[in-house]
């Protein structure tokens, strides 16, 4: 299964990598909005981890070309943007489910293995 997760902060983006190579994902890597919906264009993914405050092309766009193009694909939103109104507008427009930062590697894990699962058995 392949990953695509997408966080500017490089420091996040490898220890998020780490953790999913590290629990057998295959992943790919984008550092802006923009770069994710072009990878999103030409690649298949099962499940996409993305930061909402990217440079360029924000989160929330990346989120809503997915959830209108790609409806069946997992999204977990990112953010150390605590405000309850930014996680309601994620889970207006589709989001899975939402990890606030800092966030533990296992917490993340079992996320991912939760939509994971769930995905591929519908």
């Amino acid at each position: 299964m392949k990953i695509l997760v997408v966080e500017d902060d490089e420091m996040v983006l490898r220890a998020l990598e780490f953790r999913m190579k590290k629990d057998g994902y295959e992943v790919a890597a984008a550092r802006t909005g923009k770069e994710a919906l072009g990878m999103l264009k030409s690649d298949t993914f099962s499940l996409v981890i993305t930061d909402l405050m990217l440079p360029f092309v924000t989160g929330m766009e990346v989120l809503s070309y997915i959830k209108s193009s790609l409806p069946n694909l997992p999204v977990i939103v990112l953010s150390g943007a605590d405000e309850e109104g930014t996680i309601m507008d994620a889970f207006k427009l589709g989001a899975d489910d939402f990890i606030a930062k800092p966030f533990s590697p296992g917490e993340l894990t079992l996320r991912v293995k939760r939509l994971l699962i769930r995905n591929t058995s519908l």
